[in-house]
């Protein structure tokens, strides 16, 4: 996973509140073996909405999307979080965020910032014409008005982030840990170490 430390340029001003992650990929898009494409089926009913956000070119490619309140509710599809980024959303502000989406976008390299509502809907003015600045080693969002939002944020994960650590990432940090121990039990428990013999 990529190593974000910093997310800015265009928001995308959706701001809808309960979106699960039906709407944010529908089932029949699950049936696909790779992440690639995942995007374009990416809020699918939505698109089809005169005026939508997402089918307006001036927000192709935006890396921050601007949400409503629970946002990701709904199955645990990892899928939702493959989606946003292959739309190339690295940042999804909102108030709250389904624990189960907030975990998969987590995992995924995709930093969820919880902020007031009222932050919500200043920000969701300035994406209109604006861009919008996330700093993770800050822990602040902030425009070019001098708005300044700070976020928290769990301590472990964004140190996973900062340095693009996922589960595998980590565990191969531990490489030399790992061998050592290995190492010793072999030592300490060779019956572990024996080949099982077919009766």
């Amino acid at each position: 996973m990529q190593p974000i430390s910093h997310v800015a340029g265009k928001a995308i001003p959706f701001g809808r509140k309960n979106v699960d992650t039906d709407v944010i990929i529908p089932a029949h898009w699950l049936k696909t073996i790779t992440r690639e494409g995942l995007g374009k089926g990416a809020f699918e009913a939505v698109k089809k909405e005169p005026g939508n956000v997402f089918t307006d070119e001036t927000w192709a490619g935006a890396p921050i999307l601007i949400a409503g309140d629970n946002f990701g509710c709904g199955s645990s599809r990892e899928h939702a979080a493959w989606a946003l980024l292959d739309m190339g959303v690295t940042c999804v502000i909102a108030p709250s965020f389904s624990d189960i989406f907030s975990g998969n976008a987590f995992k995924n390299g995709i930093l969820t910032v919880a902020l007031p509502q009222e932050a919500i809907d200043r920000l969701m003015d300035v994406a209109r014409e604006h861009p919008i600045d996330v700093d993770l080693d800050t822990q602040t969002v902030t425009t070019p008005f001098q708005d300044r939002f700070t976020f928290e944020i769990d301590a472990f994960r964004k140190h996973c982030l900062l340095n693009g650590l996922d589960e595998v990432g980590l565990t191969m940090a531990q490489g030399d840990a790992i061998g050592s121990y290995e190492a010793k039990a072999k030592d300490a428990l060779p019956f572990l170490a024996q080949a099982t013999v077919a009766a």
